[in-house]
């Protein structure tokens, strides 16, 4: 299972055609359900929107309006089920964030929350 995590460079927002995105991602998101990959996957609220939460020496710092100087923000999200990493590899090309952004891949750990965590220590 794979993480498909879609960012797009915030100083792109102006010159992209949101309606035609729109419809774009419908169909991809169609074909995702057709080929029976598609798992979950949420669009995310600009980054305006975010809170950013720390915790340093015990010491909780919470940050509204998390906007960043990384020009790369995440836009949403979608896991699939896909046979190996070449197969994500193919969907992420088709997924219309990677037209004006970038897609990135990341494996989802199987499994993660039914044994301990290893923290390296």
């Amino acid at each position: 299972m794979y993480s498909v995590l879609i960012y797009q460079d915030a100083s792109t927002g102006a010159e992209v055609d949101w309606i035609n995105v729109g419809r774009d991602y419908r169909d991809y998101v169609a074909a995702l359900t057709e080929a029976g990959v598609l798992r979950s996957g949420y669009q995310l609220a600009s980054p305006e929107t975010a809170t950013t939460v720390a915790v340093r020496n015990g010491e909780r710092t919470v940050t509204h309006s998390g906007g960043s100087d990384n020009p790369d923000q995440l836009g949403g999200f979608f896991v699939l089920e896909c046979v190996d990493l070449a197969e994500a590899v193919e969907w992420a090309a088709r997924c219309p964030g990677a037209n004006h952004g970038k897609v990135v891949i990341r494996a989802v750990v199987p499994n993660a929350m039914d044994r301990p965590i290893d923290v390296g220590v």
